[in-house]
């Protein structure tokens, strides 16, 4: 059997991070015998005016890597100029949405043989891989599976001008994977009908994410200080995760627990703004960092923050717990369902910021069952899921 993999989720040249998830996934998919060839739905900058206005704007472009960790991403590239966004961001999402997944689903046609299964992953816009993944379909007479990881539903299918596409989609797909229970029940909001749905979440690299001796791992950071509890914050520093209350958050804890030192792993638009908010605080700032680091940070963390605004499901929680480390997060999206312990679960609403800092002060004072945490994580490994991708493979192929 034969499994094209169509991927918006991949690893470029400046973040190497981005994707990971798939990255570790399809590692595993070699390692079990999966035939596959993954496919990288990359953009490329036509003319000089769109080179000169990301430059402006200070958006990298998105190379593609060709290879990462030993898994080969195959990029294919539409060429994107000046006039398709102005298309994209003026006239019509839904027409720049057609035109591009018909461009991307062209070449695939002309570039690689025919394959069993299309297995695509999100439905990001401008040019959803899931879409992609039915036209190729439709020309091959393959059963297609999409998966859905987060926003591409909670932003994206929101939209009304292309949801009727995203309904399409869903409903002709063999399954939709959806990363958690919550995720699948937004997707039924907007009018899916859950018919050929399965809940299948992200998984942890074990070889990655394990438990550490603190005081080692602390000591090999550069951060260590005596008598000292660590805070952190994992993820990009965007608003959809909270960042932008990560210094009045932190600033709650600080008061309550003065001897508490902050680490924030991650970059992005929101960094500059943080850090000067959270001047006088005791903060470390590691930016972002290749796994084995991330894993490290974890390991020193007494706690770790997600008070996201909405999730999918966060990796980042089971790769956290798989070190022994507890999360405390908020209530929304798949957060509770990754968390998998209410007690550690901060219910969104008024007082927020206050209430989520006094639950991590409360569980800083009286501590938690490490074990605990790490014996729910030995079920999310990347082994156990892609196993149940696998069943999916054999059921609709």
């Amino acid at each position: 059997m034969m499994v094209l993999i169509l991927t918006n989720l991949f690893p470029t040249k400046d973040n190497p991070n981005s994707g990971i998830f798939i990255t570790k996934r399809l590692k595993e998919h070699e390692k079990l015998g999966v035939d596959f060839t993954a496919v990288s739905l990359a953009f490329r900058d036509k003319g000089r005016l769109l080179s000169l206005l990301r430059s402006l704007l200070r958006k990298p472009s998105e190379v593609p890597l060709k290879e990462l960790e030993g898994v080969s991403f195959n990029p294919v590239f539409v060429e994107r100029g000046l006039f398709d966004v102005v298309i994209q961001k003026f006239w019509t999402m839904k027409k720049a949405l057609e035109n591009f997944t018909d461009r991307f689903a062209e070449q695939i046609f002309q570039k690689f043989p025919k394959h069993n299964i299309i297995h695509a992953h999100g439905m990001y816009l401008p040019a959803p891989a899931g879409v992609v993944a039915r036209k190729v379909s439709e020309i091959w007479n393959v059963p297609y599976v999409v998966t859905l990881h987060g926003s591409d539903v909670n932003l994206n299918m929101a939209r009304r001008d292309v949801r009727d596409i995203y309904l399409e989609t869903l409903e002709n797909a063999a399954r939709c994977i959806f990363v958690s229970r919550a995720l699948l029940e937004k997707a039924k909001s907007f009018g899916y009908s859950g018919q050929n749905a399965t809940v299948i979440p992200n998984g942890y690299d074990p070889d990655v994410f394990k438990p550490m001796d603190k005081n080692t791992v602390i000591k090999e950071l550069g951060i260590y200080k005596e008598d000292t509890q660590y805070v952190g914050f994992v993820g990009n520093l965007i608003p959809i995760k909270r960042a932008d209350k990560l210094p009045e958050i932190f600033r709650k804890i600080a008061k309550e627990l003065p001897n508490t030192r902050f680490l924030i792993v991650g970059n992005g638009v929101l960094r500059d703004k943080i850090l000067k908010e959270m001047e006088g605080l005791d903060v470390i700032f590691a930016g972002r960092v290749p796994q084995v680091e991330v894993a490290k940070y974890m390991n020193a963390m007494n706690v770790m923050v997600l008070p996201s605004r909405n999730e999918g499901w966060p990796c980042v929680v089971l790769e956290a717990q798989a070190c022994g480390t507890c999360v405390v997060g908020s209530s929304n999206g798949g957060i509770p369902e990754a968390i998998g312990f209410d007690e550690y679960v901060v219910e969104e609403g008024e007082n927020f910021e206050e209430r989520f800092a006094r639950k991590v002060v409360d569980v800083l004072k009286s501590g938690y069952d490490r074990n605990r945490l790490i014996e729910r994580a030995k079920g999310f490994t990347w082994e156990e899921i892609v196993k149940r991708e696998i069943k999916i493979y054999d059921q609709v192929g």
